[in-house]
């Protein structure tokens, strides 16, 4: 019976979203920026989609779960701290450039080298991201359904493929909508089912006034503020979001979005942390066969709030999925391949050739998925890589003249050569077994595990400053002046821009 109502979910959201295709009318702008329309309320929905997805609230859930309420409460945390650092510095003043993608603003900013640094990162990272959510729709599938893992992985693909390469920016607005209308009453009404059933019980040391988790390495201190800082300081270099923040209205209208989705997050997603901790004592010995919350909503929970949840969670993650594929096969048409010139139009021929690009993106996530199945982990280390690279150069390039491509390739390659040495050599990531990639040795513990993201960090922001002062600032080109028209000019072939959606 869940599954089936989950699955009557699934089928309203993938019509939602291939009719979203009305919405392109075959135009590139559309198709990768929903036109510039997006109003502030409707952007809001569409970024705190992006964080209640079912690989940040299985990871959060199963951290608060196994290591206590902050370890959990650390990735919503996070997210909101991004999205209210892009509202207060970087929203109006990027919005406002007129860039299509992130890796637009390194080249104008860097040139054409680090464009193509900036690209390879940042996808490669985000193959990274979109494996946690098809590893969180997965297990859903494997739980629910009772069919293999990997099977589940390799048929969810392709529906979310389907629907993305349709409708594209469009697509991800519309079912952004529906699910997050869905997972909002879900939440809602989860916390409510536990406050007055089993009540907000929690293990010895693991709970809300329980600093320990926030001021004792030994308690995971240095874990929990390592993601924090990660998500917080790495989502400033997100794709998706960045290319969600572009498809704003305006610069004002991307600012106010920013605010409330950073306050919708702390609303809703924090408060799932008491939920993990209550399900503890609820399903007991349960907790170790799958994901606490999916345990808890199999098992325990009315078939109608089931219902709720996991359509919510399914949904947050096919729209998800979907702004990453279609945010990094953007990425891969604009600024690697240049597809229509060096200073590509929107035309169709970009438009097919983002569409085609979705494929391998889609097919390195899948690999990612079968290798590593974790959920929150491949979250945080996503953010965690684009810390270690590609961030300083970002912040200090945006408000420092001094630094250039050379700053930001050594910046790069220095952050990230500490980061993925350290990974290589750590046993745990945030917390759990690194199997992944790791060599067993005598140089480095646990007790390493979250330091080495700040390490990381400051090298990468020592090596772009250092670099910067030592080279001789270059030169900036000066910004061409006319004399102002009489009269407006009319533009030949001009079209009326697409209705606004939102207020």
């Amino acid at each position: 019976m869940i599954i089936l109502g989950v699955a009557v979910c699934l089928v309203v959201l993938l019509g939602v979203g291939f009719h979203s295709t009305r919405k392109v009318r075959g135009d590139a702008g559309n198709f990768l920026l929903a036109g510039r329309s997006l109003g502030a309320p409707v952007l809001a929905v569409l970024l705190m989609s992006q964080v209640v997805d079912s690989n940040a609230t299985l990871g959060s859930a199963d951290l608060a779960a196994g290591f206590g309420f902050w370890a959990g409460a650390a990735m919503p945390l996070g997210m909101a701290v991004a999205l209210l650092l892009v509202g207060l510095f970087f929203a109006k003043r990027l919005r406002a450039t007129g860039v299509v993608t992130l890796p637009e603003y390194f080249a104008q900013r860097f040139g054409r080298g680090t464009e193509i640094t900036a690209s390879a990162l940042t996808v490669a990272s985000f193959g990274i991201l979109l494996a946690g959510n098809l590893v969180a729709l997965g297990y859903l599938l494997e739980h629910f359904v009772h069919i293999d893992y990997t099977v589940a992985v390799l048929v969810v693909v392709p529906f979310v493929v389907a629907y993305t390469m349709a409708g594209g920016m469009f697509a991800s607005v519309y079912t952004g909508i529906v699910q997050f209308a869905v997972m909002a009453v879900g939440i809602v009404s989860l916390l409510v089912w536990v406050a007055f059933g089993a009540g907000f019980s929690h293990p010895d040391g693991s709970g809300f006034t329980d600093f320990g988790q926030l001021t004792d390495p030994m308690q995971g201190a240095a874990i929990n503020w390592a993601t924090i800082v990660a998500l917080g300081l790495g989502n400033l270099v997100a794709i998706d979001l960045m290319q969600r923040v572009f498809s704003a209205r305006s610069p004002r209208a991307a600012q106010r979005a920013c605010f409330s989705a950073a306050t919708g997050i702390l609303l809703l997603c924090v408060p799932l942390s008491f939920v993990a901790l209550a399900a503890v004592s609820i399903v007991g010995d349960g907790a170790t066969d799958a994901p606490i919350l999916y345990v808890l909503l199999g098992q325990y929970t009315p078939q109608w709030l089931s219902i709720l949840v996991l359509s919510g969670l399914v949904t947050a993650s096919l729209t998800t999925v979907s702004g990453i594929l279609l945010s990094t096969a953007t990425v891969l048409v604009r600024n690697v391949f240049r597809v229509g010139g060096e200073h590509a139009a929107m035309s169709s021929d970009v438009m097919k050739a983002t569409r085609w690009a979705m494929l391998p993106m889609a097919a390195l996530g899948a690999l990612v998925a079968l290798r590593v199945p974790q959920t929150g982990i491949l979250l945080t280390l996503t953010f965690d890589l684009l810390l270690a690279s590609l961030v300083v150069p970002f912040v200090l390039g945006l408000f420092w003249t001094r630094g250039d491509g050379v700053a930001v390739a050594v910046a790069a390659v220095a952050g990230i050569g500490v980061r993925v040495v350290f990974f290589v050599l750590t046993p745990t990531i945030y917390g759990v077994d690194n199997t992944l990639l790791h060599v067993p040795n005598t140089l480095v513990g646990a007790g390493a595990d979250g330091w080495t993201t700040f390490l990381a960090a400051i090298v990468s922001l020592v090596a772009y400053v250092g670099v910067a002062l030592v080279r001789r600032p270059t030169p900036t080109a000066p910004t061409p002046t006319a004399p102002a028209p009489t009269a407006p000019t009319p533009v030949r072939g001009a079209v009326p821009e697409p209705a606004p959606v939102g207020v």
